[in-house]
């Protein structure tokens, strides 16, 4: 693989998922915080170009509503350097946001994901950006879901991470800890994804 030429996209660091109505809670946000900045810090001493992004929704809305105090980013994200701040209404990061010109501009050709959450705005522009040809890295221990119940059934934080993680590094991205992306970054490495096929193989006990 040549070497890869990365942004930065923290998504949704924003005060809804800690003090708010969306709580994180698997991988706990206390520990997933820490990682998201020692990715932005280590972003910015490398030269990588870091995208901000927040969710927005109308005045009124339970979460998110525009100029709430939910809506706003996390104070320690809000206060570190970044090179685009962007604004959402959909999943992607990518949907009526300008992202995708900013970084064919700069060359950009892998993406490296954090934030929130991981099963929704994470894989939604962790999907549309390995389509559009991007190589793609998701964070998983600066990352995070929550717990769901509806019609369909319910799943814990920790299976809703646990799977789409596993999912994702598929081939949609190389799924890492923030450690073996900082070491990746220092040598001028890209990281791995697996394969639908292999993965199968191995859960099927055909492959070690």
């Amino acid at each position: 693989m040549s070497t890869p030429h990365r942004a930065l996209i923290v998504i949704d660091v924003q005060n809804e998922y800690f003090d708010g109505q969306l709580p994180i809670s698997y991988p706990p946000r206390e520990q997933t915080l820490p990682r998201i900045l020692q990715a932005m810090d280590a972003a910015k001493l490398a030269g990588v170009p870091v995208v901000v992004v927040r969710h927005l929704a109308p005045a009124g809305s339970p979460i998110f509503a525009t100029g709430s105090h939910g809506a706003a980013l996390h104070p320690e994200v809000s206060a570190r350097p970044h090179q685009l701040l962007l604004d959402k209404q959909y999943a992607s990061c990518f949907t009526g946001t300008g992202l995708g010109a900013w970084l064919c501009e700069r060359g950009i050709d892998t993406l490296t994901i954090c934030g929130y959450m991981t099963h929704n705005c994470d894989a939604s522009t962790i999907i549309h950006a390995s389509h559009d040809g991007y190589r793609v890295e998701l964070l998983h221990d600066a990352s995070g879901s929550l717990p769901y119940r509806n019609t369909a059934g319910s799943a814990s934080a920790e299976e809703i991470h646990r799977v789409y993680c596993t999912v994702m590094h598929t081939g949609f991205a190389a799924v890492a800890s923030t450690d073996d992306w900082l070491a990746a970054l220092a040598s001028g490495s890209a990281l791995a994804a697996d394969n639908v096929y292999t993965s199968h193989l191995r859960a099927s006990g055909k492959l070690d």
